[in-house]
């Protein structure tokens, strides 16, 4: 039997942390970056006698969440209290829902192995607090930090639609843009704010019964994500090729090593004890306040690219990146306002100021060129004031200093020789110079006119309009071609 012949069956748990203020059920701050152990109180660490108010905004991003995947909203959902104890849970419970969570029955779509779309339902989204964080590399001893405990969270659970790694990594790549898109979570998962679980099994093909799952945790990028899920499935092939049996456990993916290492047994999925928190009310979401939150939705990516194809006559895969991340489609979109050169500025989102992006690991926000300037950069290539080869020399001077383009290229001399009559004597000196060359463009080696073009943009340090070098050269040398003939 070979790998061919198995198919893996896999389902995400993704947990998104809400852009809210403070948490979910006090008034301590979320902020990130806070000294361990400061941004507490008696609520989140559940003191006796406390008592959890809900955040609403933090109720409200779970409906945009619900509505922007197609989900079902609970117009009355519940809170429940998960019970497991671990050092870095004070209560010894975590604030959840369960039976009655506020989304339901929802998808999205992505495109699978073979190119084609593929729709991955979504079993629920729910409400949760976070629990808090324990570090372990600090010595022979674990220390603990309960800033987040209480920040707010929701889960997002899909169905085990998923086949392949690349097709949960195409999902996960959805989520992600969403919560950007929707501005309710910043979608970093090398901090956290965005996590990542996967349960994966594997069948015979043409199986249906499932087979036993494993958790796999850990996983805080897109690429560890395919490498561990990859890494799962061959295992378990693996095992089962040798006549064992897969084990319902939790693993822990390990990037330095490339491997999964056991972190716990998980014999029983339902061992939490669930039952409704009895000082939370259940959350009920009237009409008024459910087409409040529906009307406020923003453009979602897909109606986005939808616009794109149509408005600004750019490609599939055009529209595709750019809409792709939240901060690249707004710098784009305020750069089209000063100049309708869609594809052109199009071209230098894509392809320069990305590479920027990713070089210094900044966003679109960060950069010193403005979309104001990179629009007056594409007016003066459009005015033939500058090549765009010699735009793109002047762009990493551009990118460091968010000096105005026009400015600029005049201080270096750098604006192109549009001059017909100047452009005619270079070109007149050059054939004269050249009549080998000559005699074998008449004779029918096109080609060499771009020797010529080459020549002249020598001659003059890059700066002649390419344009108009191509158009002069041409009539000179078809004059000559008619005169010898």
């Amino acid at each position: 039997m070979s790998v061919s012949d198995f198919e893996a069956v896999i389902g995400l748990e993704i947990h998104a942390q809400l852009k809210t203020e403070t948490k979910i059920f006090c008034g301590c701050s979320t902020n990130f970056k806070a000294e361990p152990n400061t941004n507490i109180c008696p609520v989140c660490l559940g003191y006796p006698g406390t008592l959890p108010v809900l955040n609403k905004k933090a109720a409200e991003f779970a409906v945009r969440m619900g509505i922007a995947v197609n989900c079902e909203i609970n117009r009355v959902s519940e809170f429940a209290r998960k019970n497991y104890f671990y050092p870095d849970l004070p209560k010894g419970y975590q604030i959840s829902q369960f039976d009655k969570p506020v989304c339901r029955n929802g998808y999205i779509e992505v495109t699978d192995s073979d190119g084609n779309k593929k729709r991955i339902r979504i079993n629920r989204i729910h409400l949760e607090e976070d629990a808090g964080k324990s570090v372990h590399d600090r010595g022979d001893y674990t220390l603990v930090d309960v800033n987040r405990c209480g920040v707010p969270l929701i889960e997002i659970v899909s169905e085990p639609d998923i086949r392949t790694a690349a097709e949960a990594v195409s999902y996960l790549a959805s989520i992600k843009q969403l919560v950007e898109y929707l501005d309710i979570c910043d979608g970093n998962m090398e901090e956290g704010s965005l996590r990542c679980d996967a349960n994966i099994s594997v069948r015979k093909k043409g199986e249906t019964k499932l087979g036993t799952k494993t958790e796999v945790k850990n996983m805080n990028s897109f690429k560890n994500v395919e490498k561990a899920i990859n890494y799962e499935i061959s295992r378990q092939i693996e095992i089962i090729e040798d006549g064992g049996t897969i084990v319902q456990e939790t693993l822990l993916w390990n990037a330095d090593l490339g491997e999964a290492s056991s972190m716990r047994s998980k014999e029983d999925a339902h061992d939490y004890r669930y039952f409704p928190d009895p000082d939370l009310l259940p959350l009920v979401i009237d009409d008024a306040w459910f087409e409040e939150i529906r009307s406020s939705l923003p453009e979602l990516p897909e109606a986005k690219r939808e616009r794109y194809l149509r408005d600004f006559g750019l490609s599939e895969y055009d529209a595709g990146v750019l809409t792709s991340d939240k901060g690249m489609a707004a710098y784009f979109e305020e750069t089209i306002i000063h100049t309708h050169a869609y594809k052109q500025v199009c071209n230098f989102v894509m392809v320069d100021l990305l590479k920027e992006i990713n070089e210094k690991k900044i966003t679109f926000n960060e950069l010193l060129l403005t979309p104001e300037k990179l629009a007056s950069l594409i007016r003066i290539i459009d005015e033939g004031l500058i090549s765009v080869k010699i735009a793109r020399e002047v762009l990493p001077h551009l990118l460091a200093t968010g000096e105005e383009p026009a400015e600029y290229v005049k201080s270096k001399n750098l604006i192109q020789i549009s001059d017909t009559g100047e452009l005619a004597k270079i070109i007149d000196d050059l054939l004269a110079k050249n009549p080998g060359n000559v005699e074998e463009y008449i004779a029918g080696k096109d080609k060499v006119l771009g020797f010529f073009v080459g020549q002249v943009m020598k001659a003059t340090s890059g700066k002649a309009n390419p344009a108009m070098v191509n158009k002069l050269l041409s009539e000179k040398l078809n004059l000559l071609k008619e005169k010898k003939n």
